[in-house]
């Protein structure tokens, strides 16, 4: 495992951008304050493929930040949703922005990859919609598009049943990821050039379309109103044309699992 590149740019915008993320709709009562907000400061750790593709690990650690008003409790989230800032904001349904933060592949990463040309990381914002059609039944929807590494369209849809048992919070749903020919070209293509550098791989040229199908699982502990922690992992199963890549078959695997873990502390604050 390694440490992912641009830790520190990442960590600034999940600090800024999870303002009004979505948390857990089945907190226990909201901390008590009349005036000012309630300040939620995370801590996170995750472990997931270094790059799309890769059958390699590394992990990322980075803090978060929200803030709500007094008196509410937080909105459920998923540990998979970009991070979030939405503009409307009913019971049932929110719109908002979205983004994302995508690893880079480097030589260093896997030596195989030698002749490949390099894909720096990616920031991808976009917006997101998020519907309730029942009290413990979540579909929401990511479209983003990619900066830097990759200049593609993405999306993720994703549904989670999420309930709560005493303590514990439990949601687990199912997952699809899509993708257009730039996203797949950047990290499932070979050029010819490439492929008589690399030697092992042979050319070849993706279309866009469904990426990935899988599922995500969490559980969420709530020891007191201040304080929370959560498990979670994820299951991606790389599809059609991402895994016919020779990258993939050559050096990496079409199974993507991911793992991480979250502790949370609420505070009021009022300034």
């Amino acid at each position: 495992m390694r440490a992912a590149p641009s830790l520190a740019l990442l960590a600034a915008l999940t600090t800024g951008a999870t303002a009004a993320q979505a948390a857990d709709l089945f907190s226990p009562e909201p901390i008590q304050s009349s005036q000012g907000w309630i300040v939620t400061v995370k801590g996170n750790v995750r472990v997931g493929p270094s790059y799309p593709g890769s059958d390699e690990y590394g992990f990322i650690g980075y803090p978060s930040l929200s803030f709500r008003r007094p008196g509410t409790v937080e909105r459920y989230s998923a540990p998979d949703d970009g991070l979030s800032f939405s503009f409307l904001d009913e019971s049932v349904l929110r719109i908002g922005v979205v983004g994302r933060f995508q690893g880079g592949r480097y030589l260093q990463d896997n030596r195989e990859l030698y002749g490949l040309a390099k894909v720096d990381w990616a920031i991808e914002p976009g917006v997101f919609v998020e519907y309730w059609p029942l009290d413990f039944l979540r579909a929401r929807a990511e479209i983003r598009r990619g900066f830097n590494g990759h200049e593609g369209f993405v999306a993720d849809f994703g549904l989670d049943a999420v309930q709560r048992f005493g303590a514990f919070t439990v949601s687990i749903g199912p997952r699809l990821a899509l993708g257009d020919s730039e996203f797949t070209q950047t990290y499932f293509g070979v050029t010819p050039a490439e492929a008589a550098l690399n030697g092992q791989v042979t050319p070849y040229d993706p279309s866009g379309g469904i990426t990935s199908v899988g599922a995500t699982g969490a559980l969420t502990y709530t020891w007191s109103p201040e304080w929370s922690t959560t498990a979670f992992v994820t299951y991606k199963r790389l599809v059609g044309d991402a895994a016919d890549s020779p990258i993939v078959k050559q050096f990496g695997s079409e199974n993507q699992y991911g793992f991480g873990l979250t502790a949370s502390y609420s505070f009021a604050y009022t300034p």
